[in-house]
């Protein structure tokens, strides 16, 4: 991206995956992206340049330009992967041609605050519009049978690729694993079914493309930010950056299964949530919804960064 190293051919940019709850969904911070020519293009994440010079570290850098973009000031983040593959499309600060090698260094960000942004060009948009098949909680998602059809095309008789479709997109007796969203994104790409692979190899876009494309190979970094977080909420307390400072069980199974995009079974769920000892009941009641008062909860602070801090029960329908 901008912010050449000099002598190495190399430009350093930083992206950011910034998610929230909002409306019951799972949601991203996006901004405008381009089209190459300066006109208004595919969604795009928080992305900007990191100035060797300038910028005393990445993290500083991050949280300046997402500020600047979209006037949401970042929390707690921590940095995702390194993004430069050579025939991809790599994220870029500014649009135009270059001959430099374009690396972008991907962080996560999660946040209870879901306000419109200040940015006018920035919005949350929801998560599983740009990976449908993600959605498995009333099933396969409704894309299924068109991804299905293009993926068995792909793999023909290829025993090894028939093992993959199988494998990530549970197939027959293969159970359903919510964390492979970069795999499975990876796989559609390889087999030219989303945008940005025709738009990689100059080939044009098939009209029924699942999913939002992305500017540059920001849907991928955006995959890798969904994966991360899914694996997470097993092992880490992350769910509760999502949520308010008090909430009843059920919204909390309700953030839970928006960012995992599986139903969980309730009354496991709640087991599992209360024996963890990670939340406590307030005392207060919600008169919101709908029903009958439902019992408010709050995290009870046990440090994420503790490794004693366990992670959320996702105890999924069958």
């Amino acid at each position: 991206m901008a912010g050449q190293v000099t002598g190495l051919g190399v430009r350093i940019g930083l992206s950011a995956v910034v998610m929230a709850i909002r409306d019951g969904r799972a949601c991203v911070l996006t901004t405008a992206g381009d089209d190459g020519g300066g006109g208004p293009g595919p969604a795009a994440l928080p992305f900007g340049p990191f100035d060797p010079v300038r910028d005393r570290t990445f993290e500083r850098a991050l949280r300046d330009f997402v500020t600047a973009q979209t006037g949401f000031r970042l929390g707690f983040v921590e940095q995702l992967y390194t993004f430069g593959d050579a025939g991809r499309a790599s994220p870029r600060a500014t649009p135009g041609p270059t001959g430099d090698r374009e690396v972008s260094v991907g962080y996560l960000a999660l946040t209870s605050e879901a306000a419109d942004p200040p940015g006018a060009e920035a919005r949350w948009t929801p998560v599983l519009d740009f990976f449908p098949w993600e959605d498995r909680r009333g099933g396969p998602a409704a894309v299924q049978p068109a991804i299905d059809a293009a993926l068995g095309a792909w793999a023909g008789g290829d025993a090894k690729r028939r093992a993959r479709v199988e494998s990530l997109f549970a197939a027959g007796e293969t159970r359903w694993s919510e964390s492979r969203v970069l795999e499975r994104y990876e796989l559609l790409y390889e087999a030219g079914v989303v945008a940005e692979a025709a738009r990689d190899a100059k080939r044009a876009v098939a009209p029924a493309a699942p999913g939002r494309a992305m500017a540059s190979d920001h849907r991928r970094i955006l995959a890798t930010g969904l994966g991360r977080l899914r694996s997470k909420l097993r092992y880490r307390p992350v769910l509760f950056d999502l949520t308010p400072p008090t909430f009843t069980l059920s919204q909390l199974q309700a953030t839970a299964e928006a960012v995992t995009g599986v139903a969980l079974h309730k009354q496991n769920f709640r087991r599992g949530v209360e024996r963890t000892g990670l939340v406590a009941p307030t005392g207060a009641a919600s008169t919101g919804t709908g029903g009958r008062p439902a019992a408010l909860f709050r995290a009870t602070g046990l440090d994420p960064a503790d490794g004693q801090a366990p992670g959320i029960p996702l105890p999924a329908l069958r």
